[in-house]
């Protein structure tokens, strides 16, 4: 099942997890579930609501539950939430919390389409309607692939890359290179090493193979961390984005165990 939920800022957390209201007829209080009771929730411009309505997605988004009431009730699986944001307008929008954008594996950026997209989109979208798409993959074959991409193996020293990836993305580390100490206010933390990871088996499995690479942790790097690291006033001046840093910790950060300070040291 899926649903969208329409962020603005007169949302209520009760608009997006549900309500318990009193059935006369049935003579008891009842659980009625709001959008957020699907496989796939689609919530659009999430940043145009307050920050209580984005809190009741954040133990939807890290436990699978809604609590309503002192009653926890459990959601479907799989779940998973595709959240848009509205860049452009700053009116009535409020930013994502830290802890919530953490929540989410990936972040992706939707640049300007081409003329050829463009074209595409125009297409499709100004004639007649198109059939709906068939379905290629039911419930439990969703769960069975989802089991299957945990067990990719990742060996020892691609997890220590992964690590010292993250390790050399907070500014307060040794292991930083001189743009993050400069760029960034807050790096990555331990949600953000599980996506580099977690992201890197799904794209080995899509590619058919069943280990981890080096270059999928750098492949995998900007979506996973971007939304992780927080700028500073001084990166914020200086126009330095985070795929920018991104970009020299993929540079900078060597595969090899033992050699971080060498590569910060010769970056200075």
């Amino acid at each position: 099942t899926t649903s969208r939920i329409q962020f603005t800022p007169d949302l209520l957390p009760s608009d997006v997890t549900g309500v318990t209201i009193y059935d006369q007829g049935k003579g008891k209080f009842e659980f009625h579930q709001g959008p957020i009771f699907a496989s796939i929730v689609l919530a659009d411009e999430i940043n145009r609501a307050t920050p209580k309505t984005q809190s009741a997605l954040l133990e939807a988004m890290e436990e699978g539950q809604v609590t309503v009431d002192g009653d926890t009730h459990i959601l479907p699986k799989p779940f998973f939430v595709l959240a848009t944001e509205n860049p452009i307008e700053m009116e009535g929008t409020y930013p994502l919390p830290e802890a919530q954008l953490d929540r989410f594996l990936l972040k992706v950026l939707v640049p300007n389409p081409s003329e050829d997209e463009m074209t595409a989109i125009l297409a499709r979208t100004t004639g007649h309607a198109v059939e709906a798409p068939t379905s290629v993959l039911h419930r439990d074959d969703v769960l069975s692939l989802r089991a299957l991409c945990r067990d990719i193996a990742v060996a020892e020293p691609v997890l220590r890359y992964a690590a010292r990836f993250v390790a050399a993305s907070v500014p307060e580390s040794s292991a930083a290179p001189e743009v993050v100490k400069r760029a960034l206010r807050y790096g990555a933390g331990v949600r953000g090493g599980q996506s580099l990871v977690l992201a890197s088996k799904a794209l080995a499995m899509l590619e058919g193979r069943a280990q981890v690479a080096f270059t999928d942790i750098q492949r995998v790097a900007p979506p996973a961390l971007r939304h992780r690291m927080i700028r500073s006033f001084e990166g914020e001046a200086d126009g330095i984005t985070t795929d920018q840093v991104i970009e020299e910790l993929t540079r900078l950060v060597p595969t090899r165990p033992g050699a971080v300070e060498q590569a910060v040291q010769g970056s200075r």
